[in-house]
Formats: C-alpha cells, structure tokens, sequence
C-alpha cells in the first residue's frame, strides 16, 4: 500500500519545463523532488551539457509550490477538524469570539512592537546625544591634557582627535559606546525601517554557485521558466560586483571596497547623531555617507521596480541602481525576508558571518549547491587566514606610532590591549625570523633554477602548541577580539598611520592616494585579526603553517592557518536546513565528499543519484592509451614524467594526432611547470615545428587576465578551420591548446563542437607530496573516526627542501585507507573535470585520451582504487580500457572523426534539401 507522499511522487510533473524534456532529464527531475520531500542531504549528478540548471529550476521550484499548497491544504483541514471535532458543544458566539480575540491580540502586539522600535530609537538618541556631550567634555580636557604633556598644540590634538579610541575598561565591556557601525548596514536607516516591515519570513529556497557569471547564467535559465516572474527572486553578490559609487570602485580590491564602504556608513552616522546633539559639524562630501544610501525613498523605489520586473541577475541590478540612483548592493540585501528564491554566491552562504551581514536564515529552508565537485575544500579554504612578514612589520610600526603619540590620552584599558596587540605581532615576527631549525645550507650559495626552493622552510603546528611556544598563551584572545571589534581600534591606528604616512611624504595628495595608503595599512591589521580569530578555534579543527623564506637579501615568510575540520561548519547548515542538495556534472568518485562533510550521516539519511548522458554512444570514444607509436610504454608518474624519450614519444602522439581529429585539440598537462618542460623539449627536438604544420599551437598564460585572450584566438582558429574541413581528415587544420589540470580551463571552461574535438589527459595529475597544507589534510583525515590512527605523526614538522618531497611520499605509504583514498580521489576529480569539459550537447562528438598505462585496467588487481572506476557513470560506460597495440588506438579515433564528421555532413545536406523543397513549395 503506498502512502500519499509516494502518490504525490509518483504524480509529480514539470510543466514548467520550457522545452520537451528528455529521459535523463525527467528522471534528474523526479530524483531531486524525491529528496525534497526526503529531506535531508542529497547529490546529484548530471553530466554538463544535459540541461541540468533548468532541471533543478524546475524540480525544485515546482516542489516549491506544491509544498506551499500542501502545507495549506492541511492548515484548512486542521481549521475544518477543529470546527467539527471536540468543541461541537462550544457555542458559536464563544467560538467566534476566540477568533475576533486572537485577531486583535494580533494587532494590539503588532502595534506594541511597533512603539518598543520607536521607544527604543528614542533611547538611542537620548543616549547619543548624552555621550556626545561627554565626549565635547572629554575632549575639552585632552586638549589641556596634551598640552601639559607635551602633545602639541591644540589645534593639531583637534584635528587628531577622530583617531583617538574611545575609554575601554575590560570589566565593563557593556559599557562601551559603539560609533564604527562596521557590522554591515545597522547604520542604514533605511534597512532598518525595511526589516521592521518584513516580520514574518517563509520557506526559502536558496540556489548557490562558485562564481558570479555562474550566478547570472542560472538567472537567465530561470527566465525562460514561468517561475522567473511568478516567484519573489533576489540575487545577492558582493560589494565589488555590486557598488555603483566611482569613488569606492575604483580602490580596486574587494577588501578596501567592503572596508570604505562601511566607513561611509559610520560616517553618515556621525553626521546625522552631530545634528541631532545641535552640533556645528557640515555636511562635506568628505563626511556625508555615500549618496547612494541618502535617500530612503529610492530603495524604496528600488525594492518596487525589482518586484514588477521580475528575477534579475546582478549586471541588470546594477543598472536598475543607476537608472534609479540608489545603492543596488543594499537595495537587494533589503528584500532577502520577503523573496522565495535567493540565489548567491558559495561564499555568502557557507560563511556563518556573511550568513549573519546578509540576514540569510536557513531555518527549514532548501539549499541548492551547484559545481558541488571541490565543495569540501572550498568550505574549508574561506577559514582559512594568512598573514605575512611585512604586513607584520607595518601593523608593529603602525601601534608603535599610533601609542607614541597618544599614550597620554589614552586610558588604561586601551593602553593594555594596544601592548598586547604588539606582543602579539613582535610574537609572530620573532617566530618568523628564528633561524634555530633553518636548514644548515649558506643561502647564498646554490643560486642556479631550484635556489630559490631550498630557502624554504615550512613547519606545522597545532593551535596549542603554538601558542605554547610563543609564550602567549596566557593571552584572553577572545577578550581582545571582542576589544577590536568595540573599539573600532584598527580603523583608528590605520587611519592615523596613512595619515601620518601623507605628511612624512611632504606632499599634499588627492582622496585616491589617501585611500591607497588606509588601505594597505588596513589589510595588514585584519589579517592579523584574522589569525587571533583562527587562534580562538578548537586544537584539532586546523593547523598553524610556519613558512620561512630566507635568502641573501631578505627575509620573508608568512604565518597561515589551514582549517580541516570542514564537517563542523558543514553541520551548521545541515542541522538547520530542511534538504541540502549537492549539485554538479561530475561529483564521482562521492565518498571522499560524503566522509569529509557530514560522515554522521547514515545511509538512510543521504541520497545519491546520476544520470546518463543524452549523446549517443558512438558519439564518444573514451580510451586508455598506454603506448606509443614507437611501442614505449607510457609512464607519467613523478619519477618517469622528464625522461627524454617519455616526452619525445608524447610529442610523436601529438604529431599523429593533429592529422587525423579535426579543428581543436585541448592538452592537459599535471603542472605549469611540466607544461613548460615538455614544451621547451618539443621546440628543440623539431616535433612542435611537425605539429605547427597542421595546427596552430596555444599555451595557457599563467596569470588569469590573459587567458580570455587566448581562448578568443583559440575559438577563432579552431572556427576558421571548421568552414574548411569538408574535405576530410587529409585536409585539416585547426589548433591545439596546451592547458594545465586545476587551471583556469580545466575548471568551467566549454570546449563544445569543434573546440575540442579531443581532449587528452596526460598522466594522472596527482597533487605535490611537498605541499605542506595537502600533507596536513591528508593526516587529519586519515585519523577520522579512528583514534589508533592519530599517530601518524610521521610528518615530523620540520620538513626541509630536498626532504619535502620524500617526506610525503613516507606519510602516503603509511596511511591505511581514507588519506590515501582521499590523495587519489583528488587526482582523479581534477581528471573528470578536466576531461568533462567536452561534449556539450546531444549532436556532440569527441575523443578523450586517457594517456598513460596505470589507466589500463588489470584485472588481476582490479579494486575500487583503480582510477578508471572513479571515471562518471557515463564515461565509464564507454571507456575503452585497453587495445591490442597503438595502430587499433590510432584506428579507433579515426574512425570516430570520419564517421561523425560523415554523419553531421549528411545531417546538414539534408537541413539543406528540406529549406530548398519548402522554398520552392512557397514560389
């Protein structure tokens, strides 16, 4: 007997749907439905290419709704059985009389709310204006006060005043009057008159992504749905995607814009509190708030305009801010209570203290993660906090300045908390510059290519131990955070000291220069609140990560803390929302994500599902190629990889190659660095030169701006050569991309059609054993759930440069099972992004070489480790895994371009036939 919620699966459907779903796709659909009702978490995995945005869209917003009607339908059947059921003897009048009561009750404690929000506003001013007079008191008295020690005249204590921080005594931290206003919008009015209307909030669904285009594409998917303008839709974003205030964008950085951004707030603030308290203070461009933010009826504007038009991604919200005039950063924040779908960035939604800025509550609510693929290590990545040498040097020069020239006026409880401060930076600084345990090398010798490697030395600790070493850790590290966050200290040292910086320079300078030089002092002092928050985390949850750069002209390093405990900030959002569903074209191999971010789970409890592809199987061929065509084996591992004659027989693949697939083929290599090498190697051996004849060759650019430029000449090529490739394979020409695995084209990038007809995979790109952070990770999670294993302490934290390497590789050897698993599964999630970067739609068609002999399967020691069988279902399914020699590869591949190439050629002839016969049926 099935119950009703199986009915209801059963009957759910997608009318939603723009276009004729196909199989996968109604089955994607049912699935996620499915788990919506379940609950709980979820992960879903869709190959890219399938129509899987507008599967979730549809799925989950058509839950959305049946959920809405269901939970009102039993609300009438409660109000119905509550009619019918036990007070039958209850007269009318007394049953009506209830409801009139409960309605009035309703509004007598809405209307009381209402004047506690005006009565406590009232408060507010009264306890301003009474501090403001203190102040004018306070500060009558230092202006005597710095004469008599010495401080300089009046006038200039005057003007230096607004870098004074207020009185603090520690015991009476309540006390403390807050002027920064740097929690987000508390000092925007306008928000707050906003929030006060939105009371009750409802079920949420919210739909998150890495990236801001990603965000704007699933806007736009939305849009070709009923549900883009039948559903309340706000998209949320930062600060530098949003700001329409020239003066601000134009500091460049997200950390300077977030910061200035507030600090117009807090000063908007003062000016108004200033008027209020019958001060003489002018409203100036300098000190006025941002004029974006001035006008409450705007963002009211802005909040209508919004909801006529229906769901908007962040290019359209910021050009509805500037057509109106008002900021479109808070404008959207503001509607966040009232909106059924909210879509956001991954940093937004898995930080608790953006969660907190932005009023996101995940009470109950349904959250939607898409490219779930490096959701773990993301999560974990935003904890992370560095700081480095010289921006310790700046925040120690900058308190002794700023306690130097203001000692006397400070207080006792800001004097104590300003000396910690630099205990602390003099703490770190002295942990940098210790050379006790450096490597016994002269740092001036060796100065040939891999000089610069062995002045390297990195240590690891765990909170405690390093706190320990230091000495500090007597330190209340939590009493002064909660000290910087009141007395908005570093906003004051920061600001004295760029202005300090301006008049040492004996120059009079413009806003932009007065910016630049806040900011870069400013960064350094958040980095460093950064750490002593990471230092306030529990002893296991992270390490401290120790690195010293020392050479013969300067010493540099930096102090970072790594967070590994990804599972407790994971639990956070799992405990409160109704479902989580991880999302994503290749999320396999699963159980590395599953252990790493809610191992709690029982099997019950998580649901898994993936689907086919919608390409027909003779539209791909993926295929082990273990040899070459001189017969050599193919062995890229770490020891193997720059052997002449490996590259040299790679470089005679490539030759073969670019005459037989048509258009464009994409080359991922593990590293720049080997990327670099066997480019150099080809280029002198002449086989570039060979590959140049038939294709045009292309390098991913190390730095990010560039690589768009290279890509648009790539597609460029690659096109040109599409319109002349009728001929047939003899005739091709094309391009050849050489990409790196965890670049920038490995990861989002689409290679459909002729862009990349093959794609090769050289090697299997396993993560660097020196890599000091990947080590730590690898024993935190080898020691899950199994305390025996916590003495893997093989990694004796002090790892010297020729040891580095080695060193990893002894701690892998020991491992037992999930940090080895958890070292091969990040290899192998880098291929299956890598190689998922092609076939992109049904009439599709490519050839993904897996080159290199550990991807030939061996049944003798075939085992879940095996690479092959963390490929995705739907290329597992096809994969090739072994030939009898290199010509039936060869073979294979021509094969697949001939006859594809035939199959579309015909297809387009035929297109062709049809338009010519309704062309003539019309004349």
């Amino acid at each position: 007997m099935t119950t009703a919620k199986e009915e209801e699966e059963e009957e759910a459907k997608f009318p939603a749907f723009p276009y004729k779903p196909y199989d996968i796709q109604i089955d994607f659909m049912k699935a996620l439905y499915k788990s919506l009702n379940k609950g709980g978490v979820s992960m879903l995995e869709s190959p890219t290419g399938t129509g899987k945005t507008l599967s979730l869209i549809c799925s989950a917003m058509q839950w959305y709704v049946d959920n809405k009607q269901r939970l009102k339908k039993n609300e009438s059947d409660k109000n119905v059985v509550s009619r019918d059921g036990d007070d039958d003897d209850e007269p009318d009048w007394m049953r009506d009389f209830s409801v009139e009561k409960n309605e009035t009750d309703l509004k007598v404690d809405k209307k009381k709310r209402s004047k506690k929000f005006v009565k406590s506003n009232k408060c507010r001013d009264l306890f301003t204006k009474k501090d403001d007079e203190e102040e004018g008191e306070r500060g009558s008295s230092e202006k005597v006060k710095g004469r008599e020690c010495g401080g300089g005249g009046g006038g200039e204590v005057s003007e230096e005043k607004e870098f004074l921080v207020e009185e603090y005594e520690s015991e009476d931290e309540g006390k403390l009057k807050r002027k920064g206003g740097f929690d987000g919008l508390s000092s925007s009015s306008d928000e707050d008159g906003y929030k006060e209307e939105e009371e009750v909030e409802e079920l949420k669904v919210y739909f998150c992504s890495r990236t801001h285009s990603q965000l704007s594409q699933f806007v736009k998917e939305l849009n070709k749905t009923v549900f883009g303008s039948e559903m309340k839709v706000v998209c949320l974003g930062s600060r530098k995607n949003f700001c329409i205030n020239e003066e601000v964008v134009k500091l460049g950085s997200s950390t300077r814009i977030n910061e200035h951004c507030l600090e117009l707030q807090k000063k908007k603030k003062d000016v108004s509190k200033a008027k209020m308290s019958g001060g003489r203070l002018r409203r100036t461009k300098a000190s006025s708030g941002c004029p974006f933010l001035r006008k409450p009826k705007l963002q009211k504007q802005f909040r209508t305009e919004l909801s006529e038009e229906g769901a908007l991604d962040i290019e359209d919200l910021v050009n509805l801010g500037k057509k109106i005039g008002t900021c479109p950063y808070y404008g959207s924040r503001s509607l966040v209570p009232a909106a059924n779908l909210v879509v956001l960035p991954y940093q937004s939604l898995l930080t608790k203290s953006a969660r907190q800025s932005l009023g996101v509550n995940l009470k109950n609510s349904v959250i939607i993660i898409d490219e779930a693929h490096n959701l773990a290590d993301s999560l974990t990545s935003m904890y992370d906090t560095k700081i480095t040498f010289s921006q310790l040097k700046e925040v120690q020069s900058q308190l002794e300045l700023y306690l130097g020239r203001f000692r006397n006026l400070l207080g006792a409880g800001n004097r104590r908390y300003i000396q910690t401060m630099m205990v602390l930076a003099q703490a770190f600084l002295k942990e940098l510059l210790m050379e006790k345990d450096a490597m016994p090398l002269n740092p001036c010798q060796n100065t040939g290519r891999f000089s610069g490697q062995k002045s390297v030395y990195a240590s690891s600790m765990a909170i405690n131990e390093f706190l320990f070493s230091l000495n500090i850790d007597n330190i209340n590290l939590v009493k002064l955070q909660h000290y910087i966050k009141e007395s908005n200290i570093i906003h004051k040292v920061s600001g004295y000291g760029a202005k300090f910086i301006i008049s040492e320079r004996d120059s009079v300078l413009g806003n932009d220069e007065n910016n630049s030089a806040g900011g870069s002092v400013l960064s350094g002092f958040q980095a460093l609140v950064g750490i002593l928050h990471s230092l306030t985390n529990n002893d296991g949850d992270g390490r401290m990560i120790i690195s010293r750069r020392i050479n013969c002209s300067s010493e540099e390093g930096y102090l970072k803390y790594v967070m590994l405990a990804g599972e407790k900030i994971f639990s956070e959002i799992v405990d409160q929302a109704h479902a989580v569903v991880l999302a994503g074209g290749t999320l396999q191999p699963i159980e590395e994500t599953r252990e790493r971010l809610f191992p709690w789970l029982s099997a019950d409890q998580f649901f898994f599902f993936s689907c086919s592809h919608i390409i027909p199987a003779h539209s791909i061929l993926p295929i082990a190629v273990s040899t070459g065509p001189t017969g050599i084996s193919f062995d890229f591992s770490y020891s193997s990889r720059s052997s002449p004659s490996m590259i040299e027989e790679l470089g005679r693949l490539l030759c073969n190659l670019v005459s037989v697939v048509p258009e464009g083929i994409v080359v991922f290599f593990p590293s720049f660095d080997y990327e670099g090498q066997v480019h150099d190697a080809w280029k002198s051996l002449g086989i570039l030169q060979r590959i140049m004849k038939k294709k045009r060759v292309f390098r991913e650019p190390r730095s990010s701006l560039d690589v768009e430029i290279t890509l648009r000449e790539y597609k460029e090529t690659v096109t040109l050569s599409g319109a002349d490739s009728r001929g047939g394979p003899q005739h091709i020409s094309g391009a050849i991309l050489l990409a790196v695995v965890g670049g920038k084209i490995s990861e989002g990038i689409n290679f459909s059609d002729g862009m990349g007809r093959c794609v090769i995979m050289v090697g299997l790109p396993y993560a660097s054993p020196s890599d000091i952070e990947l080590i730590e990770r690898i024993k935190h999670i080898e020691g899950l759930g199994d305390s025996s294993t916590t003495k893997v302490a093989l990694f004796n934290n002090k790892l010297y440069s020729g040891d580095v390497v080695q060193a990893g590789f002894d701690i892998l050897r020991n491992c037992k099972r999930r940090g080895r698993e958890y070292y091969e599964n990040l290899c192998m999630k880098a291929v299956n992004q890598s190689i998922g970067r092609v076939i992109r739609h049904s009439n599709d068609y490519a050839a993904i070489l897996l080159v290199d002999s550990r991807y030939v399967s061996d049944p003798i020691k075939e085992s879940f480790s095996h690479p092959t069988n963390k490929l995705p279902a739907w290329i597992k399914a096809r994969f090739v895994s072994a030939t009898q020699n290199y010509g039936e590869t060869l073979k294979c591949i021509h094969e697949l371009m001939s006859e594809s190439m035939d199959m579309i050629h015909a297809e387009i002839a035929l297109r062709v036939g049809n338009k010519g016969k309704v062309n003539g049926d019309e004349s």
